[in-house]
């Protein structure tokens, strides 16, 4: 079941922007050396070892270009490739493929990187029952696919944005003056406004922890705690709410921040940290 982010419309809406970013008012290349009534092959080829994501945006990338694009994929999202692996063929109108050559690749080649990181992150703690979130640390106009990889890779997805989920963390506390009173306004106003949304509260310490207990939230992140202090916090906390461990998460400690029991793992390095995977399309004549 695919994230309920990923609408037809938001879809679209990326195609439709990011390819108008990138032809502009036209792909003067490919308009002044191929015929406009062209059909030619090619193949997209994975050129390095990792998760594949982003097949389907790159068939949604072509297919809006020329609808009549006849597409063979030969791996699944989520597969495990290897060099030389061929991910797809695709013949259709020539200046279609070469026009969304780079959009597809693009989205391809990061995606890939990103399903990458968190597969190999999220098998770290396999035999645990904490999960692994991404962030809000994303690239601007390609959340989209950046938390899609992510789902791919088999993390789950936080909030997608400001709007779907409440997150006080610590300069709204700060600005409000106490976890307790921003807690009770963002009551106020999810009332008022007729809003069910989950509320989360970043904490720094344990006094923090036991002042968001009493506010009743739905998560309280543990933010830049050390491994005791995050064990004693989730002992506290007891089920009450949800737990997050946020803030200064590596590879290297995820398995020791899994141990003390916490409920989820958030690591923004997912998105803004991982390395594109090379892969290329390639004519076939």
């Amino acid at each position: 079941m695919k994230p309920k982010y990923l609408t037809e419309e938001a879809i679209n809406a990326f195609i439709t922007t990011a390819l108008n970013e990138d032809i502009g008012d036209g792909d003067h290349s490919t308009l002044s050396a191929v015929p406009a009534d062209a059909i030619e092959s090619a193949q997209m080829i994975f050129k390095d070892n990792g998760v594949i994501a982003g097949i389907e945006i790159s068939k949604r990338i072509f297919l809006h270009l020329d609808p009549t694009m006849e597409i063979e994929t030969f791996v699944e999202e989520g597969d495990l490739l290897s060099k030389g692996d061929i991910v797809m063929k695709i013949k259709g109108n020539a200046r279609a493929i070469l026009m969304g050559e780079r959009l597809a690749l693009n989205c391809a080649q990061r995606m890939s990187g990103i399903a990458t990181h968190t597969r190999r992150v999220v098998d770290l703690i396999k035999d645990a029952s904490t999960k692994i979130l991404d962030t809000r640390k994303t690239t601007p106009n390609f959340r989209l696919m950046e938390k899609w990889a992510v789902f791919i890779g088999g993390g789950q997805n936080h909030r997608f944005g400001l709007y779907d989920m409440v997150m006080l963390k610590d300069n709204h506390i700060d600005y409000a003056g106490s976890i307790a009173k921003a807690v009770s306004e963002t009551k106020a106003y999810l009332k008022a406004n007729n809003k069910d949304l989950r509320i989360e509260v970043e904490t720094r310490d344990l006094d923090e922890v036991r002042q968001a207990i009493e506010a009743e939230v739905d998560v309280i992140m543990l933010d830049n705690m050390d491994i005791p202090m995050m064990k004693e916090a989730v002992s506290i906390i007891n089920g009450k709410s949800e737990t997050e461990a946020s803030g200064g998460v590596t590879e290297e400690k995820v398995a020791a921040i899994a141990s003390t029991g916490v409920d989820f793992i958030s690591l923004g390095a997912l998105t803004h940290s991982s390395l594109s995977k090379d892969i290329s399309l390639k004519a076939v004549k």
